[in-house]
């Protein structure tokens, strides 16, 4: 890795210090700015054609039905070559983004069609993660990842700022289709970039069955304490935190702060702004404890969206959010680095697509939410997740102490 050792003396912005990154930053930052326009936009889309509430979060949900196939995807991570694998991935992205700019051009959108698209893509785009964060591992030593992960959060932070108020905006002004049209240039700028990314050798033996390597990748994962209470917080976080400000936010937004979509834009954004403050502090800070951050972030972020989830203020709830953000970054970084820095090389891949199954979560946190929001109401709903998060967050640190002591 001739790039890292330049990477670790540049302060700041030390990752960029490596070719590689240098290509896999700007493709990743155009790639997640795509992501976040498609999920507003359809999202809002979806919600006024349906005026559903139980549809708009099952919708939301289907972003996340591949999270399933993510260990398969992280098995292949370690045998083949990542670099074709992402670039093959974000070619699929662009196929489907281009399916549905035609139909908004043409006029013949309907939610069926939405919900197929949003199924296809959502098999895939749970593994992206899985790829670009074994890419990453791939180029830096442990010394040097804790700051190539905090850029690199930067990118899906920066996302949820630019993708969603440039999605709203679009959307409200021109229509889905001309929308859309912006989401194929990004993806295109991003696969045009993402040749550039070095491409290690895979860390594993091809010849090796890959249902044996998959085996091999659960039982390394439970058998090593750290990375299996991480799993655990994950999916915790997954199903009682993230589908708050994923999915069920288009539901806030429009049903209790009375907000058109680009109110739901500003406050994407506003949680966005957080959790790009919390990326920029954790790429310069480098800490020596990243499990105990990891539990100590979120227990903060429980407290804070129980505060949002009582308000019906819609300016106190902006104001909120971007703590919110901030304090979700801090965790969830702090979970990576403790992630990629306890696996060993030859089981990152599979480690991170276990990983994703914790995302699993997040789909079925959104279902249950948008049920009993239509029996509870929005505000028990979100203080029932909140209590049961802070709850069962108590219970992990303790049943693996482990994490508190790294």
């Amino acid at each position: 890795m001739p790039d890292t050792a330049r990477a670790e003396g540049r302060g700041f912005l030390a990752a960029f210090g490596s070719r590689s990154y240098r290509f896999q930053w700007p493709a990743d930052l155009l790639s997640s700015w795509a992501f976040e326009m498609e999920t507003l936009i359809l999202n809002w889309f979806v919600l006024v054609a349906t005026d559903s509430v139980l549809m708009t979060a099952a919708f939301s949900a289907l972003a996340f039905g591949g999270t399933l196939l993510s260990p398969f995807f992280g098995v292949l991570a370690d045998r083949i070559d990542r670099k074709t694998m992402l670039i093959t991935m974000r070619l699929t992205y662009l196929a489907l983004a281009a399916t549905v700019m035609t139909l908004g051009l043409t006029g013949n959108v309907e939610p069926w069609q939405l919900f197929a698209i949003a199924a296809v893509s959502g098999l895939l785009r749970p593994s992206d993660l899985v790829v670009r964060h074994s890419l990453i591992a791939d180029t830096f030593t442990a010394a040097a990842l804790p700051n190539a992960m905090g850029l690199s959060r930067i990118t899906m932070d920066s996302a949820r700022i630019a993708g969603s108020l440039l999605g709203a905006g679009l959307l409200s002004t021109v229509g889905i289709g001309v929308a859309y049209g912006a989401v194929v240039g990004f993806y295109v700028v991003s696969i045009a970039l993402a040749t550039g990314i070095a491409a290690p050798r895979p860390a594993v033996r091809t010849d090796a069955h890959p249902w044996q390597d998959l085996r091999l990748g659960f039982r390394y994962v439970f058998e090593t304490p750290t990375i299996l209470g991480i799993m655990s917080l994950a999916f915790l976080v997954n199903l009682t935190a993230f589908p708050i400000t994923h999915g069920l936010l288009t539901i806030v937004a429009r049903n209790v702060f009375g907000l058109d979509e680009n109110g739901l834009a500003r406050l994407v954004a506003s949680y966005a702004v957080g959790a790009l403050i919390g990326s920029l502090i954790l790429a310069a800070y480098k800490g020596s404890r990243p499990g105990r951050a990891t539990v100590i972030a979120t227990l903060a972020w429980y407290v804070l969206l129980m505060g949002f989830g009582l308000t019906r203020d819609p300016s106190l709830g902006m104001g909120l959010i971007v703590f919110i953000g901030a304090a979700q970054s801090f965790s969830m970084i702090s979970m990576s680095v403790l992630l990629l820095t306890t696996a060993h090389e030859a089981f990152r891949g599979r480690v991170s697509g276990v990983r994703m199954l914790a995302v699993y979560g997040l789909p079925l946190g959104l279902i249950i939410g948008g049920a009993l929001i239509e029996l509870l109401g929005t505000h028990v709903t979100f203080t029932l997740f909140t209590l049961t998060g802070i709850a069962c967050t108590v219970l992990i640190a303790f049943r693996w102490r482990v994490l508190i002591e790294s």
